[in-house]
């Protein structure tokens, strides 16, 4: 029996175009001003992390931007990003100026989920600031009462790593054969098995990443029954 649901958030519950076009092109659009405007304050742990992961320790805070700028476009998965991204997007949130971006098919899902008794718990790369206030502050209105906790990189650790998933399974308290894992990514629902989860991959037309076996996978949230768990 399934008892808790995880989903990855770009490509499965959202679309990736609105994750990188929505959140990390706001954030590149204010990053500099940010920086330069919280340098004292919220910003200031974020410019001592980004000097020393670059090796850059004299980094003004213009220097700053453009190392975590490259970093954006490089997709790098770097703490004082995420909490850069975490920092501005939650003032865009807050503005109107972002929303949530849902498929057609979650929100009725997560709602029938929710209702029939799954807990349900999100595992993205974006930060879990970020994570919470997508989901407050969706299209399809306040999802945020159905999720009970979210998990990053920081306090979950690397999404292809199986021991993130251990780290999962004993924050949440439900066995790993009472879990089961929702992402289009490969190398994720690999190590979720790794870790005893149960696994469903999620492809929908135009998403980047590719379905691979042995796992199986849907197109929509509407094909899967929670009830009946695959095999792996």
């Amino acid at each position: 029996m399934i008892r808790a649901i995880v989903l990855d958030i770009e490509g499965t519950t959202s679309p990736t175009d609105s994750v990188r076009t929505d959140l990390y092109g706001y954030t590149e659009k204010h990053l500099p001003a940010w920086l330069a405007e919280n340098a004292t304050g919220a910003a200031e742990s974020v410019i001592a992390a980004t000097r020393e992961l670059s090796g850059e320790e004299t980094a003004d805070t213009a220097r700053v931007a453009e190392i975590l700028t490259g970093w954006l476009h490089s997709d790098v998965k770097a703490e004082p990003l995420k909490a850069a991204q975490g920092a501005i997007c939650a003032e865009g949130f807050r503005a109107g100026d972002l929303h949530g971006r849902f498929f057609d098919d979650v929100a009725p899902a997560l709602r029938a989920w929710h209702a029939a008794g799954h807990t349900l718990y999100i595992y993205s790369s974006g930060s879990e600031r970020n994570q919470r206030d997508w989901f407050t502050y969706a299209d399809p209105g306040d999802l945020s009462p159905l999720i009970t906790d979210h998990f990053d990189l920081v306090n979950a650790g690397p999404k292809r790593e199986p021991s993130s998933y251990d780290t999962i399974t004993t924050r949440i308290g439900v066995a790993p054969r009472e879990t089961l894992f929702l992402s289009d990514h490969p190398d994720e629902l690999d190590a979720a098995v790794t870790a005893g989860w149960h696994v469903v991959g999620v492809h929908r037309p135009g998403e980047p990443n590719p379905p691979r076996p042995p796992h199986k996978w849907v197109g929509s949230f509407a094909e899967i029954d929670p009830a009946e768990p695959p095999e792996q």
